[in-house]
């Protein structure tokens, strides 16, 4: 299933790309089959979000992102959300075991430019990123939006809105998640604490919230564990 844009749009080109994944027989086996299948001339990897932000930040942007979704430093759809900031135009597509109908949706409203179910045949991989290549947003064979109704919902809200938070704002986001002062995170990031103020006031006002106990319910609430078991 694809999402179309309009006709004029410029083909992307793929050469280039960053695999994020933990498990490095998976990593080897995607890499291999992006080069072989894809058209990918280098494959970079990175085992956790840290790392790959890093490289990202360090400027060896790739033409694509793949990321799994499923990292140790990563908590639901908050590494999507932080990657793409870092990312900036470069798409980033998500390959992940995680392919429930409201994990894809979610994953979509995030940025993702597409969603690959670990366990796709090679044939997949290369449609999804022919569809990448066209500007389109690839989505896997029996994905159906309208399954998340309700509860996906406001899922869905909350990840739209993490979306539009700066690389900095993300990061300041998790470490209050993490229980963290102002003063505290101004020590951690080496910024002034008037400088972390305006940027939680900037968050608030992006997740529509008065709050920051407000802001941190909205962050866990992309998490996997309410995605895939729909607690509320």
């Amino acid at each position: 299933m694809t999402m179309k844009v309009p006709l004029e749009t410029v083909e992307r080109k793929l050469a280039t790309a960053l695999v994020v994944d933990d498990h490095p027989l998976f990593c080897d086996a995607l890499t291999m089959t992006l080069k072989a299948v894809c058209g990918l001339q280098r494959t970079d990897t990175a085992d956790c979000l840290a790392a790959a932000i890093k490289r990202l930040e360090e400027g060896a942007m790739p033409d694509v992102v793949v990321l799994d979704l499923n990292l140790p430093d990563v908590d639901g759809m908050d590494g999507l959300v932080r990657l793409k900031a870092a990312a900036g135009a470069t798409p980033v597509i998500v390959v992940s075991s995680l392919a429930d109908n409201r994990v894809i949706s979610a994953a979509l409203r995030a940025g993702a430019a597409g969603f690959v179910p670990k366990h796709s045949h090679r044939d997949v991989f290369r449609a999804a990123f022919d569809q990448l290549r066209e500007g389109r947003t690839f989505t896997p064979e029996g994905f159906s939006a309208e399954g998340d109704a309700i509860s996906g919902n406001r899922r869905d809200e909350a990840v739209a809105r993490l979306s539009l938070l700066t690389k900095q704002q993300a990061r300041i986001l998790q470490l209050i998640c993490e229980g963290m002062l102002n003063k505290q995170i101004a020590f951690d990031l080496s910024i002034a604490e008037t400088t972390v103020k305006a940027h939680v006031t900037a968050i608030m006002r992006k997740l529509g919230v008065q709050s920051r106990t407000q802001a941190v319910l909205i962050a866990r609430n992309v998490s996997f564990d309410s995605l895939m078991f729909g607690e509320e």
